[in-house]
């Protein structure tokens, strides 16, 4: 059974969509049955280019990825999820919708990439986040994700935190 992930951020543009693309990638190139989604609550409705341009850099397919609504997850019909990952600390503050299934909810925060000075500076601040989600996403897929339960999973998930 597909583990799916959701990750939020308040405008779905950077962090959020940095952590998609990393986890669906790092799954598929480690045969782990996992599929990640993204969304937020304010959707800026573009990715940021400086977060498309971070993952091609490093030889990630973005076709497809697109700022979108937490309620699109909310809905009937949507993919259930396992878990849900916070991004931004605002998005972290904000009432959530109501998840289908109860997922486990971790906040793993990291700085807006796009606050960074100057346009070599994002650039730097953009592939730093990229790597710094791509640790915790590895982290993540070595989870026995099919064996835990919602305790252990959120065990897990704050152990990863801390690391």
């Amino acid at each position: 059974m597909t583990t799916n992930v959701l990750i939020l951020c308040t405008h779905n543009s950077a962090r959020s969509v940095l952590a998609e693309a990393m986890l669906n990638h790092l799954a598929s190139k480690m045969g782990k049955n996992v599929r990640a989604f993204s969304a937020g609550s304010s959707p800026s409705g573009r990715v940021n280019p400086l977060a498309i341009e971070a993952l091609t850099k490093a030889g990630i397919d973005v076709s497809g990825y697109r700022s979108k609504s937490w309620d699109e997850f909310a809905q009937d019909g949507a993919p259930q999820m396992r878990i849900v990952i916070t991004v931004c600390d605002s998005a972290a503050a904000e009432a959530c919708p109501f998840w289908p299934g109860s997922p486990v909810k971790v906040h793993w925060g990291y700085a807006d990439p796009s606050n960074a000075p100057g346009d070599e500076g994002k650039r730097q601040a953009f592939d730093l986040t990229r790597q710094a989600i791509g640790y915790r996403m590895l982290q993540l897929l070595e989870l026995p994700l099919d064996r835990l339960g919602d305790a252990e999973l959120q065990q897990a998930l704050n152990d990863i935190l801390k690391s």
